[in-house]
């Protein structure tokens, strides 16, 4: 048996348990990876409540989580890439990552460089993936000015880092204790809520030509007023607005496979290029502290279980 997030129904963090589960067997393509490390992200806590069954309906029981990293405990017939032992990080497409061990298509892993670290390798996939697909969404050229939202949160974190390695000017909306962390990164740090529009335009006095929101609630609505053309605007998380307005949702890699993503990241954070700040780690049995952590908000980088 093995230990597994389970939840029978939609709801809270109370719904979270763990589980003792038969050990996953790899079928053909298949690899079983001892997970190190599982990020969390607040797609799952939306999910797990029900917000978004129209999207992601849910079976039950239901796992949870597609951040990984971990070891090769096995691999299945016509595996050849991998083997027992290797360090690999991944992701699972049925929601099976929060978990001792967990089943992985062998196209979704890509080898975890030795100095990468559990944590930041277990928490890379998705917040990296939608990082990388929301910058190149944006096509920036050296000199222009971006904006991004939330850029001290797990996603905006990363996105900030990738607009300047791609020569943009980046001006990141963060809570006050975070902008000494966006100054040592190349952001131009400016303070969230009221008259943050204001704050904006002293910042960038040429005006804006991108905006990447990884927040939602207006900020589609203030890169609008800013004067920001619909085509250079980017939500991940305000989809209504993109409905109403027309602007884009790139969250993810469209373009290319999401491993060959995941292992151009990881050779960045590898090389020294990009950094994956770790807000908290928790053990696997305290899924419920660290969704707890997660759902006030205002968090800082990544929070990952450690099984």
């Amino acid at each position: 048996m093995t230990k597994a997030v389970r939840y029978d129904q939609f709801g809270g963090i109370e719904v979270l348990r763990i589980d003792d589960v038969d050990r996953p067997v790899p079928d053909d393509g298949q690899v079983l990876v001892r997970v190190k490390a599982a990020g969390i992200n607040p797609g799952e806590a939306a999910i797990r409540t029900g917000a978004m069954a129209d999207i992601f309906p849910s079976t039950f029981p239901s796992g949870q989580g597609s951040d990984l990293a971990g070891v090769v405990a096995e691999v299945g017939a016509g595996v050849d890439r991998f083997s027992v032992g290797d360090e690999v990080i991944g992701f699972s497409e049925k929601r099976a990552a929060q978990a001792e061990l967990v089943l992985v298509d062998v196209d979704n892993l890509t080898p975890k460089p030795k100095n990468v670290s559990w944590e930041v390798a277990g928490g890379l996939y998705v917040a990296g993936v939608t990082a990388w697909g929301a910058v190149h969404s944006m096509r920036l050229d050296k000199g222009e000015t971006v904006v991004v939202s939330a850029a001290a949160g797990g996603v905006g974190s990363l996105a900030v880092q990738l607009a300047r390695r791609a020569g943009a000017t980046v001006i990141g909306v963060a809570s006050e204790h975070n902008h000494e962390w966006l100054r040592s990164h190349g952001v131009i740090p400016v303070g969230y809520g009221d008259r943050a529009i204001d704050r904006i335009k002293v910042a960038a006095p040429c005006g804006i030509d991108a905006f990447i929101d990884t927040h939602g609630g207006g900020y589609v609505e203030l890169a609008l007023a800013l004067g920001v053309a619909v085509e250079r605007i980017d939500t991940i998380a305000d989809f209504a607005a993109a409905a109403k307005y027309g602007v884009k949702t790139e969250p993810g890699t469209n373009a290319r496979p999401g491993a060959e993503v995941l292992g151009e990241l990881a050779a960045l954070i590898s090389e020294g290029h990009l950094e994956v700040p770790i807000a908290n780690v928790y053990p696997l049995t305290q899924v419920r502290q660290a969704y707890a952590e997660l759902e006030r908000g205002h968090t800082h980088g990544k929070i990952v279980l450690e099984p």
